[in-house]
């Protein structure tokens, strides 16, 4: 027999692999909270996780405890150096947890010691919040797509319903959008990608592949359990589950505890219809070498773990049970503040970029915002769109302009000539300006305000005007029409 034999033997390979943890789901989820639920959300955790306390306002400094992060990078406590599993010795009280925040925590997060700068009253600050079409209006509006898809998703976005589903067929959009079947196709592709994750599946299979598929594409099991177990998980068949799977019985619960944080209902979120008080989550602040970004953090706890709880580690008298709990809890303590200060960071960021963009806008005003959109900002950042979308939504920022919503800087630019460097709120506020101006007897017409946008260098079409002036809330010609 000729040929080569096939060689069999051991390979090893170093790669980089990105695993689904519930600290990573959690961080998602804090990421997408303002300054108020985090405060909410903050106090909860403090009930739940007796670990977790408040440090006082008078407290000189952050308490020195122990932390050694397990080699993937998780957070979890591992016995230090000394250290037995028996429970002779603790080194939870020798390490610096300095180190820690060194890792999460941007020296630009707090203002300097000793410096106060003016910050503005907002106690009767109401916003009314966005709903889900809102938020993913606002999403599509600063993606790049042709016209069609982005027509087909506007289609999609119409026909969700309050979870977030899609409550009808692509075919029968197709049909009643008078879209092609490939441009409903790749829309739905991408509204999948908006935030909040897994926004416009079909069912809650899709639903949770989505947010498996963002957050850790390499987690196969997780995937696995959702895409062909369902039914075994919701009935907690997991041994079943395990046994089909030919995997270990923890694996099979780690996995579903993963899942267990995840969100079946995503749209949710923003069927809030109560006006919400706003706080700015930052300050944008001029200094004399530029701006700066400082987070507002007026009233939010700032979290420890319990000295009492930390030494029942080192406590030779504790039961292995009660050590095991109190591990336990510090872990998840832990993983909350890791989660928070890398929230912090990310906004800081997002903000960062939002400054570099927008100097002329924090010195002249609105009329000389630019177009900025969220695909720039997430690669400059160096995370997912959704995750860009996902900082901003919700969030203001007080500026030597005002107070605006983060999302506000996101825009679209204006096609033609002139359109460039225009944002598409700016345009938008051409058109208003046009039509205060106007002959109440004789007001313009969408043809009208288009022909002296295209003499300006700006490239719209009459429909485009009528959509610009529908957004604004401005009523049709002759409804503007004052009769003599």
């Amino acid at each position: 027999m000729g040929g080569t034999q096939p060689r069999i033997g051991l390979n090893l390979k170093v790669a980089q692999k990105q695993i689904l943890t519930p600290g990573l789901v959690q961080m998602v989820s804090v990421l997408a909270l303002n300054r108020l639920e985090l405060r909410e959300m903050i106090n909860e955790e403090m009930i739940a996780n007796p670990v977790l306390e408040e440090v006082p306002e008078d407290a000189p400094t952050v308490e020195e405890v122990s932390l050694k992060a397990d080699s993937n990078g998780t957070g979890e406590l591992v016995p230090g150096e000394g250290q037995t599993e028996n429970g002779n010795r603790d080194s939870f009280e020798e390490i610096d947890f300095g180190s820690f925040f060194r890792d999460y925590l941007d020296p630009g997060f707090k203002a300097p010691a000793g410096e106060v700068y003016e910050k503005a009253s907002f106690e009767n600050f109401l916003s009314q919040p966005s709903s889900l079409a809102d938020h993913l209006d606002w999403q599509l509006s600063v993606s790049k797509s042709s016209e069609a898809v982005r027509s087909a998703a506007e289609s999609i976005i119409g026909n969700l319903n309050e979870d977030g589903y899609l409550s009808t067929t692509l075919e029968e959009i197709t049909r009643t959008g008078g879209h092609e079947q490939a441009d409903v196709e790749s829309a739905l592709a991408m509204v999948q990608e908006f935030d909040p994750l897994g926004v416009a599946a079909r069912d809650v299979r899709e639903c949770l592949l989505i947010q498996l598929r963002t957050l850790a594409p390499e987690n196969t099991l997780a995937a696995q359990i959702v895409s062909d177990h369902l039914k075994l998980l919701q009935n907690k068949h997991y041994r079943e589950i395990a046994r089909a799977l030919d995997r270990p019985v923890p694996a099979v619960e780690k996995a579903i505890e993963i899942i267990r944080k995840l969100d079946p209902r995503p749209g949710q979120r923003y069927n809030k219809e109560q006006p919400q008080l706003i706080e700015p989550d930052v300050f944008i602040v001029k200094t004399s070498s530029g701006y700066e970004v400082r987070l507002n953090e007026d009233g939010l706890p700032q979290l420890r773990l319990s000295r009492h709880y930390r030494r029942l580690l080192s406590d030779g008298a504790s039961t292995r049970e009660v050590r095991s709990y109190v591990k336990e809890r510090c872990n998840s303590a832990l993983q909350l503040i890791k989660n928070i200060e890398q929230r912090k960071h990310t906004i800081v960021r997002v903000c960062e970029s939002i400054i570099q963009r927008q100097t002329e806008f924090l010195e002249k005003g609105i009329d000389h915002l630019r177009p900025m959109m969220i695909k720039e900002v997430a690669e400059e950042v160096g995370v997912h769109p959704s995750t860009v979308s996902r900082a901003v939504a919700n969030k203001y920022a007080h500026t030597p302009q005002g107070v605006y919503e983060l999302r506000y800087f996101f825009s679209e630019s204006v096609q033609g000539p002139q359109g460039g460097n225009t944002s598409l709120i700016r345009l938008k506020r051409i058109v208003k300006k046009m039509i205060e101006e106007e002959d109440s007897a004789h007001p313009l017409t969408d043809e009208v305000i288009m022909q002296h946008l295209r003499q300006q260098g700006f490239n719209v079409t009459r429909r485009t005007v009528a959509k610009y002036r529908e957004d604004m809330k401005i009523p049709s010609t002759h409804q503007r029409r004052v009769k003599g």
